[in-house]
């Protein structure tokens, strides 16, 4: 590692400690005690406020309220920045009209060298959902969903929330704590607790149409509800060995977050085993949809009888 990328990190470690020893310093970066004190010194020398402490359990403890150096890049840190501003670009990701002024903050940092490679850099790269001929181009399908923004800002408060989600006749509300919200194939999931039916569920962002926290006193706790979802998980329903063309089926799409045990070094087969709430009907169509995608190159170890009749009747529609 160059001195300078060292440095910079050790700032970066000191910033995020109350207090911090030369000694802490040797062995989290491997460096000997005198080049340790240089780097120390070094520091001091650039602005950053440290008081040293004396005695046996002495070290070093940044100011408050003082003003720290201006934040150093390294190339490959802009270039890192940079390319990762570009691969999200175009994407349905939430405070995008925040994007601009931060990259023109972050270009106000940098040197001119440092400004030409990443104009060279713009001119070469090209991420999936990019127009060739308007890398900035920005249709107004590729906004968020105008809701998500609420939803993270509301989280990071509660995540005891009340959602309002429209579905095909009505709109319902849903007491969840919120245990994910994610982005998968283009779309924003939510995987929350439903607290009035004690099951986990999975909602799309863009069926959601309000959202505010969920004001009760009776609420469970975060570790009764991990205690309710672990127990729900234990009763293993469905059970399934994947041959090789399935295994391919499967790496292209699966709704449940879940993953094969390989039954062999090459992993071309495996076996899969996961509950099924075959009382939501939602849940059951999508479940039988996707068993008919993995294809014949499947056995069934254990399957609840509504997902095989299911089967079997869609089956049987193919084929009359």
């Amino acid at each position: 590692m160059k001195k300078i990328e060292r440095i910079n990190i050790i700032m970066r470690y000191i910033n995020n400690r109350s207090h911090f020893t030369i000694s802490e310093i040797m062995k989290e970066f491997n460096i000997s005690r005198s080049t340790a004190i240089r780097d120390i010194r070094e520091i001091e020398a650039m602005g950053m406020p440290l008081v040293a402490e004396v005695g046996r359990d002495g070290g070093y403890f940044v100011m408050n309220n003082s003003v720290l150096p201006t934040v150093r890049f390294t190339d490959n840190e802009i270039k890192a920045l940079f390319i990762a501003f570009m691969a999200t670009r175009n994407k349905q990701l939430p405070y995008l009209k925040s994007r601009q002024s931060l990259a023109e903050k972050l270009l106000g940092l940098i040197s001119a060298n440092q400004q030409d490679d990443l104009v060279l850099l713009n001119q070469i790269l090209l991420f999936e959902g990019t127009n060739p001929n308007n890398p900035d181009l920005l249709e107004l399908s590729d906004l968020p969903h105008p809701v998500l923004e609420k939803l993270i800002q509301i989280l990071l408060l509660d995540r005891y929330l009340l959602i309002s989600i429209k579905e095909e006749k009505e709109t319902k509300i849903y007491p969840i704590y919120l245990l994910h919200l994610y982005h998968e194939k283009g779309y924003w999931l939510i995987e929350g607790f439903d607290l009035k039916d004690n099951k986990r569920q999975i909602f799309s962002v863009d069926h959601l149409t309000d959202v505010k926290p969920y004001l009760t006193d009776k609420r469970l706790s975060k570790k009764q509800i991990l205690e309710k979802l672990s127990k729900q998980e234990e009763v293993i329903n469905l059970v399934i060995e994947l041959g090789p063309k399935a295994i391919n089926q499967f790496k292209k799409y699966h709704p449940l977050k879940l993953s094969i045990a390989y039954t062999n070094p090459y992993q071309t087969t495996g076996i899969l085993r996961t509950y099924i709430n075959v009382t939501n009907p939602e849940e059951l169509t999508e479940i039988i949809n996707w068993l008919l995608f993995l294809g014949q190159d499947i056995k069934f170890k254990e399957v609840p009888k509504e997902v095989l009749e299911g089967i079997q009747e869609r089956v049987c529609l193919s084929y009359p």
